[in-house]
């Protein structure tokens, strides 16, 4: 979706103030003039000058006009695009990507809302290059086909990505293998495995359907995490908490009989059962099912 105009002239203004052409204290163009200098209606240039007002970059001065707030973005140092990035990654870690807005990203740096798409362009790219800081902060391991073998190259990978998902729960929600974000590290961990699976046999085109799935089955199973998250902060109950609560529920379910092996696993239960389990034993069951096409 295109960007509203009026967003995109305050950007503008807002970067203006930033490099300091309008300092504290100084007039900005009226509507008229943003008018004639943008090309834009009457409605539009208002809309600019209240945008700048809710950022607090500019304040309006009886018998003067709109001038630079004194506590404007211009008289505080800007963040570089690496912070602004760690900063978002920091939030998603500790509230999900729901609890990642431009607006909170801006607050946490201290800097308006509109200046933070002087270093992205939209939350895609936002979200795009969160990943891809993930993805450099955590490079494919140090294995090689020829020495190791192509089912312990794509285990490690596998477990890597595991771990990176447990790390940061909105990771999972945020990689998308049918509309995939082009983050050049994500894209260099797909090529370290499908450098694990050449010479194998394969063609390229079942190289990459292999790869693919097994990063996908790792991100499928943690989406599970990011739901578990979620459902902690919204309830404030653990997952044994929620389990406990419900425990008089199952045992009206399973009262009548019908599901004796679901009975008895419960009865048997030792609590150990988790994602963790799941990931691994469904790892293992799927290289199994790849071993045959492989040479």
């Amino acid at each position: 979706m295109e960007e509203p105009p009026y967003r995109r002239i305050a950007a503008d203004l807002a970067d203006r103030i930033a490099s300091g052409e309008f300092a504290p204290g100084t007039r900005i163009p009226s509507t008229r003039q943003l008018m004639a200098e943008y090309g834009v209606a009457m409605a539009t240039a208002t809309k600019v000058l209240a945008t700048l007002r809710e950022r607090g970059l500019v304040e309006p001065v009886r018998g003067v006009g709109t001038v630079v707030a004194a506590a404007g973005v211009g008289r505080a140092p800007s963040p570089d695009r690496e912070q602004v990035v760690a900063t978002a990654v920091a939030t998603a870690d500790a509230e999900g990507l729901h609890g990642l807005s431009m607006r909170r990203l801006a607050g946490q740096l201290g800097i308006p809302t509109m200046a933070i798409y002087r270093y992205v362009a939209d939350r895609d790219e936002l979200v795009m290059s969160m990943i891809d800081r993930v993805m450099a902060d955590n490079p494919p391991p140090d294995l090689t086909p020829e020495r190791d073998g192509w089912r312990a190259c794509l285990e490690a990978i596998a477990r890597l990505h595991w771990a990176m998902y447990r790390r940061h729960t909105w990771l999972a929600q945020a990689v998308s293998f049918t509309r995939p974000l082009p983050a050049p590290h994500a894209m260099a961990h797909t090529e370290w495995m499908l450098r694990a699976l050449d010479g194998c046999g394969l063609d390229l085109d079942a190289q990459f359907t292999a790869a693919v799935t097994v990063a996908n089955y790792v991100r499928g199973t943690a989406v599970n995490r990011a739901e578990e998250a979620q459902a902690e902060q919204d309830s404030g109950l653990t997952d044994a908490q929620w389990l406990e609560a419900q425990e008089g529920r199952i045992v009206a379910v399973l009262a009548d009989g019908r599901l004796p092996l679901m009975a008895r696993f419960i009865a048997a239960d030792d609590g150990t059962w988790n994602l963790d389990m799941l990931f691994e034993f469904g790892l293992q069951r799927l290289l199994d099912g790849l071993a045959p096409l492989l040479r």
